[in-house]
């Protein structure tokens, strides 16, 4: 196990302490998060395709997004996959074409990045929180059950860190009341139940390709997944102002008839052609990513003040669980945060205000108490490094530095 030293902050040259995000990796620090190693190794590939975006002379919603697409479509079992500009919008052209309509209401987990339920209201619904499962933070179908009303219309899980939700659950309460269900599945790339890959236990769901996730671009791009016709034909006009017929690789004229009021969400090619060199590394990352997690278990297990390492629960023949990122919970964790930092290691805090209690969502009327789960979660859980450059003395140093702190912490 390696000794870590960590008396000093990182300081930059003008002596100001930096994020540990923003320090070499070279320096002995360990970011939150890197692919410097990957795109090194891919650049070849990457260069190639990006050249191929120049001679075709379209940069946005061109031959390579339509290649991805395909790609996609093949890598989760979906009928269609269509590209965005972002998982963000990914989410909110999928409640529209999904029939979303003003005031409808869509359940969601209390637990959260914002945009699960910000991307509500941008389409004109209104988010209903529920609390989430505390070992797979995602949704609980229990209180999707107590919190659904007359209004509700949609039910919509966000599948988390490294598991999805109990879809079988959720869709028996989903079934009885009526509803349709749809998936936050931004986080989800390769992962399954029985089979079905995330995104398609209902009428459709998304892929973020933020670059920090399992299949990262070098910028902001998304997808929608659906197996349904008329959810895939209205997310691709809604992409592209509200224009429909052929658009992907062509050059429309300002004339081309709109049919429906539409946003720019197209993906831009070179994006495109970045995850297509990635998809090629793709489930050989998902391996690294499970090596890396069985790393960080056999390191921290049974240290003191660590409350919660993740545990994956079983769900069945043909279910596959994908380590995007590494939750835990701990006791003192902004300490342990603030340690980890004066260490030059990264992390992340998911997330430290769980959704109804974020000032954009104060109309809604909810009080600390509301939702216990989520809100434990909220103060105790922090984000490991875990990405496929990470190196196992990286892995080393980081579990070094949480042991240090927490047996230092509970002495």
């Amino acid at each position: 196990m390696v000794v870590v030293s960590c008396g000093t902050d990182p300081v930059s040259d003008e002596g100001l302490i930096t994020s540990p995000n923003e320090t070499a990796a070279d320096d002995g620090s360990v970011p939150f998060f890197s692919q410097a190693r990957t795109f090194d190794r891919l650049w070849s590939s990457i260069s190639a395709r990006v050249e191929e975006v120049f001679d075709n002379g379209k940069f946005s919603h061109g031959r390579q997004v339509g290649e991805l697409e395909r790609r996609l479509a093949d890598y989760t079992g979906a009928r269609f996959a269509v590209g965005v500009n972002s998982g963000t919008d990914a989410l909110i052209l999928l409640l529209r074409a999904a029939g979303l309509r003003p005031g409808d209401e869509v359940v969601v987990p209390a637990y959260s990045f914002v945009s699960t339920a910000t991307s509500v209201l941008l389409a004109g619904g209104r988010p209903v929180f529920a609390d989430i499962d505390p070992v797979t933070y995602a949704l609980d179908a229990a209180e999707v059950d107590r919190v659904a009303g007359p209004r509700t219309r949609f039910v919509m899980p966000a599948h988390l860190f490294c598991q999805m939700a109990d879809m079988p659950a959720l869709r028996e309460v989903v079934d009885r009341r009526g509803l349709t269900l749809l998936e936050d599945s931004a986080e989800s790339i390769g992962m399954r139940q029985a089979g079905i890959h995330a995104g398609l236990h209902g009428a459709g769901g998304v892929l973020s390709f933020f670059p920090s996730k399992t299949l990262g671009a070098l910028g902001d791009a998304g997808a929608v997944l659906t197996n349904d016709p008329q959810i895939a034909e209205l997310v691709s006009g809604l992409r592209h102002h509200g224009r429909f017929g052929r658009t992907l690789d062509n050059f429309p004229g300002i004339s081309t008839e709109t049919g429906l009021v539409g946003t720019n969400s197209k993906m831009d090619d070179i994006q495109a052609a970045v995850l297509l060199a990635k998809m090629t590394s793709l489930d050989a990352d998902i391996a690294r990513r499970a090596e890396l997690a069985e790393g960080y278990r056999e390191r921290l297990r049974g240290v003191p003040g660590v409350l919660r390492l993740p545990q994956v629960v079983e769900r069945g023949p043909g279910s596959v669980a994908v380590f995007y990122a590494y939750l835990i919970e701990v006791e003192h964790r902004d300490e342990l945060v603030d340690h980890l930092a004066r260490c030059g290691i990264g992390t992340e805090t998911y997330y430290p205000t769980p959704l109804h209690l974020q000032p954009c969502f104060a109309g809604h009327g909810h009080r600390r108490g509301d939702f216990p789960t989520s809100e434990a979660a909220s103060e105790r859980a922090v984000a490991l490094p875990l990405y496929p450059d990470l190196e196992d003395g990286q892995l080393d140093r980081v579990c070094s530095a949480v042991r240090e702190f927490c047996f230092r912490r509970c002495a």
